[in-house]
């Protein structure tokens, strides 16, 4: 579970004009401390300016962006900073340093002493899986495109930022790659409890990654929502198209068969030898695979700690779910 180490990040109507082009158009939103908040939307939405405004590598024309109540523009933006984590899709190491001096990079600025710096460093790469021994001494060149993702955001974590930004972070890697990269991110994310605001034009990342997904187009936000709630209740047409025909199975993606309306009247002896036995993790839209697949009705659902039955999930609970989304 997050530590609620991370800090709340408020945008409080924030615009960005350029001469008489608006590129954020009165943002507001909160995204509570812990939480991974993912902005998406097509090109040109404006999701990267909003990125780029929280450490003020652009600077807002108006309105105010908060974190834990304190305003970024009334703070150094050196400063600034060098406390919030940033993860670019390139990455932008530094070619002729090894890997833990680029890791140890924001340290250093903040004066940390050099045992402090090394021994965070080596944790950092332990974290996000690059074996200090292997990777340690090694240049960015030696590493591939994944391996240098995961690099970067041991950097973006070296000083222990309680806000990181993620900027298309996964977006040049292959497919296997990527799907790797986002459960890394999820896992250091619950270990470190840091905020999130992580920028792509992918709904499945979006909704694989985000507690909280702001759809954004033409510089204004559409809809601010858990993932469940967005697939669910679309708030108008652009969303519904933007999140996919598919909406209904993506949320049966998010949801679990141990959360599901088991019914707990049927013995467990009752139900057919050729269901498979579902945990209780499951998604309900595994579950919905596995029981087409062996062409039965109902399967038993387990703990899946101790193997303790719950009851029976039903694919006609399945397809009432499936139906509430059409």
């Amino acid at each position: 579970m997050p530590n609620a180490r991370g800090a709340t990040v408020e945008f409080r109507d924030v615009t960005k004009q350029y001469a008489d082009q608006v590129a954020v158009d009165g943002l507001s939103f909160t995204v509570p401390a812990g939480k991974i908040c993912i902005l998406v939307g097509p090109s040109g939405s404006g999701k990267t300016t909003s990125l780029k405004m929280v450490n003020r590598l652009i600077e807002p024309t108006s309105g105010a962006i908060l974190i834990d109540g304190t305003d970024v523009l009334q703070e150094d933006p050196v400063q600034l900073r060098r406390r919030i984590g940033y993860v670019i899709q390139q990455v932008g190491l530094f070619p002729h340093q090894t890997i833990e001096e680029n890791v140890g990079t924001v340290p250093r600025l903040l004066g940390w002493p050099k045992d402090r710096i090394r021994s965070r460093s080596i944790e950092l790469l332990a974290l996000v899986g690059l074996d200090p021994k292997r990777y340690a001494a090694r240049y960015p060149a030696q590493l591939s495109g994944g391996e240098r993702q995961r690099a970067g955001v041991a950097r973006a974590l070296a000083a222990d930022p309680p806000v990181m930004l993620m900027d298309e972070p996964f977006g040049a890697v292959d497919p296997i790659v990527r799907d790797r990269l986002q459960a890394e991110l999820l896992r250091i994310q619950r270990d470190q409890g840091t905020t999130v605001l992580f920028v792509t034009h992918d709904i499945d990342e979006a909704i694989r990654l985000g507690d909280r997904i702001a759809i954004m187009k033409d510089g204004k936000l559409v809809q601010y929502a858990p993932p469940g709630e967005l697939l669910a209740h679309p708030a108008n047409e652009f969303v519904a198209q933007f999140v996919g025909s598919d909406r209904g199975l993506k949320r049966l993606g998010l949801l679990t068969a141990g959360g599901a309306d088991l019914d707990s009247g049927i013995e467990r002896a009752g139900v057919d030898p050729r269901a498979p036995e579902l945990k209780a993790s499951t998604t309900l839209r595994d579950a919905l695979a596995l029981m087409l697949e062996r062409g039965v009705q109902q399967a038993p659902v387990v703990d899946d700690n101790d193997g303790r039955y719950l009851g029976v999930l039903t694919l006609a609970k399945i397809s009432k779910m499936l139906g509430s989304q059409a």
